[in-house]
């Protein structure tokens, strides 16, 4: 869809403004449109998110513009694509996320946390764990790589400054399920 498409549609979904979340893969691939669509989804007063890997550069993103950004750890398949620049875009309404798989990206993530002092840059850190690639069916944590419940103690333990979240729409509709 070209950006005034997109402006059209959400205009009909949220005639008054409201919420929208651009994600992806990621939507940063595509800087040149998305950058200003952002903007002009921001001057018709809706509430933006962008929620992307950080591999791109995110400084000519909108200010007003909450970023939700996903730093991969060694076990995520994409470790070092983290491009460590955007932490300087960072603000009190952005996020970071960590998805975990073990212990190995627990202590590289909570390592992360306290070296780049995150819990002063953002207004949240949130640690996951991963879902089974092959996972389908059952909608519980036997799916997890990582148990939910070690993962909180772990965070307790260490007093990490972040919140343990859970991709719940892995637990509402089968973990398969592409597009929830």
């Amino acid at each position: 869809m070209a950006p005034e498409e997109v402006l059209d549609a959400v205009n009909r979904l949220s005639p008054n403004g409201g919420l929208v979340e651009l994600t992806g893969g990621e939507p940063m691939l595509q800087e040149r449109e998305v950058v200003p669509l952002m903007q002009h989804l921001l001057d018709d007063g809706y509430t933006v998110l962008l929620e992307t890997s950080g591999e791109r550069p995110l400084e000519h993103v909108p200010r007003g513009v909450i970023k939700i950004v996903d730093v991969k750890c060694p076990n995520s398949g994409e470790p070092d694509t983290f491009h460590i620049e955007n932490l300087e875009t960072l603000g009190l309404s952005d996020e970071v996320k960590f998805v975990l798989s073990d212990r190995t990206d627990y202590e590289f993530a909570r390592d992360f946390v306290a070296r780049h002092h995150l819990e002063r840059r953002v207004n949240a850190v949130l640690f996951s764990p991963a879902f089974r690639k092959e996972a389908s069916g059952l909608r519980d944590a036997s799916h997890c790589l990582l148990d939910p419940q070690d993962l909180a103690e772990w965070m307790l333990a260490d007093q990490v400054p972040a919140r343990l979240g859970l991709q719940l729409h892995k637990f509402i509709w089968d973990p398969a399920m592409k597009g929830v």
